[in-house]
């Protein structure tokens, strides 16, 4: 999930680190059937939901550093800048997109969607796939524990220190994934609506602490946490997360998509943007 609510204070050698820590995989392929195809991509052959127009959704609120100032039509922001990029190589100019509030859980829920594709820190997952399609990944992502100072684990270096901690984190997300599979507190995890309501569920002691991604865990504690601490990182185990455009199963945008993504990456646009809008996302320690 994330959020997400500016983090100046948190840039500039950070960047480069950001960029070796967080960079998109060179030759990331599709994962709903691999590289797109011949497929005719140009605007008036695209069969959008609206014709002459790309209908993207996103939730409310729209969280830093993915979006900015809880307006996703004003291409500020990591999600939001990706976003206008692909619909520019797709061919519809920012004047064409129109934005569309869908939460979460009902963006990746079975069934018909409001939208032609959805950007909101999405992680591609095989259950998932099963219920939406994906585009290509335009950014790899790290879970994170973060807290408060004074709490019982803001001094934690290790995943074993944090058995005991109760933890929290958006519902239907890899970072409640994290804390089930990863994690494995004894506590029962704590889940929440959204970003927002685990934010204060930190602020209240209602729990230790909260696991969101890297660039929201960072914006958390620079920018909107009292004392906010980042614990550490969550080791990478296998297929690094990766973060995809959702669209509907079996959806004839997918490749075009996809395609789009791809050209961002391979031109170096995905690189520019997470210099632009994450770089703060860096040198966090990671827990053994």
């Amino acid at each position: 999930m994330v959020s997400r609510n500016t983090v100046a204070a948190l840039t500039g050698a950070a960047v480069l680190l950001a960029l070796a820590a967080c960079a998109p995989a060179d030759e990331a392929p599709s994962p709903n059937g691999g590289a797109a195809t011949a497929t005719d991509c140009t605007s008036g052959a695209l069969g959008t939901r609206t014709p002459g127009k790309l209908t993207i959704g996103t939730d409310i609120p729209a969280y830093e550093p993915w979006f900015s100032e809880n307006t996703p039509g004003n291409g500020k922001g990591f999600e939001s800048a990706v976003a206008y990029e692909v619909a520019k190589r797709l061919g519809y100019p920012a004047e064409n997109v129109v934005w569309t509030q869908v939460t979460f859980n009902n963006a990746i829920a079975p069934g018909p969607k409001a939208f032609d594709f959805d950007i909101n820190q999405f992680s591609i997952t095989p259950e998932r796939k099963k219920a939406v399609d994906f585009s290509s990944p335009y950014y790899l992502v790290r879970q994170t524990v973060i807290t408060i100072k004074g709490s019982k684990i803001a001094g934690a270096k290790t995943i074993a220190e944090l058995k005991d901690a109760t933890l929290g984190a958006q519902v239907g997300t890899t970072s409640y994934k994290a804390i089930t599979d990863v994690l494995k507190p004894t506590a029962k995890p704590q889940v929440f609506n959204n970003n927002d309501d685990a934010k204060k569920a930190l602020e209240n002691k209602q729990v230790d602490g909260i696991v969101v991604d890297l660039p929201t865990a960072f914006y958390m504690t620079g920018a909107e946490l009292e004392g906010g601490v980042i614990v550490g990182q969550l080791p990478q185990v296998g297929v690094p997360e990766q973060f995809g455009l959702v669209l509907d199963l079996g959806s004839k945008l997918t490749p075009c998509v996809s395609k789009a993504v791809d050209q961002l990456r391979q031109d170096g646009t995905l690189a520019t943007l997470e210099k632009t809008w994450l770089a703060g996302s860096a040198g966090a320690p990671e827990l053994s």
